[in-house]
């Protein structure tokens, strides 16, 4: 399993990391591949992947012509490299729709910076904060509750 999640607005609000992230990613290191999106806007993606002990992956939006594409190409190379592991995007703004809508589960946080209404609609789970997001993949029970029909 491979887990993207956006950085502002997802796991971090104003630049620092909500309470309880920290703790969650490192269970779900274990079993996942983790990786932190971000155009980088602040220069802080490096010291905030580094201090969470998960990778940080900046997003070329010169190189796409927007960084909604660009988080779409990250996505489809990884599906390309890994073909057998599924891939879990977890965001909320405008340039995160395309990332949720083509991930094999993509999850809308609404969080305190709210959420992008087309993002909102093009993921397949919608949540409140951070947390609750990676309880779902912590508490696969949760998750299941979800998803069944």
């Amino acid at each position: 399993m491979i887990i993207l999640l956006d950085l502002n607005g997802t796991i971090a609000t104003d630049g620092k990391i909500k309470e309880g992230v920290k703790e969650r990613l490192s269970i779900l290191k274990e079993k996942a591949e983790i990786y932190i999106l971000s155009a980088d806007t602040f220069g802080t993606l490096n010291k905030i992947a580094d201090s969470l002990d998960v990778k940080g992956m900046k997003v070329d939006r010169e190189k796409y012509g927007s960084e909604k594409i660009a988080k779409l190409k990250i996505l489809e190379k990884l599906k390309k490299e890994n073909p057998d592991k599924k891939i879990i995007a977890i965001g909320n703004g405008n340039n995160d729709e395309l990332l949720l809508k083509n991930a094999d589960l993509g999850i809308c946080v609404i969080g305190d910076e709210g959420a992008w209404t087309k993002t909102l609609l093009s993921s397949d789970i919608v949540v409140k904060n951070i947390n609750d997001a990676l309880d779902l993949l912590i508490k696969n029970n949760r998750l299941k509750a979800t998803i069944r029909d």
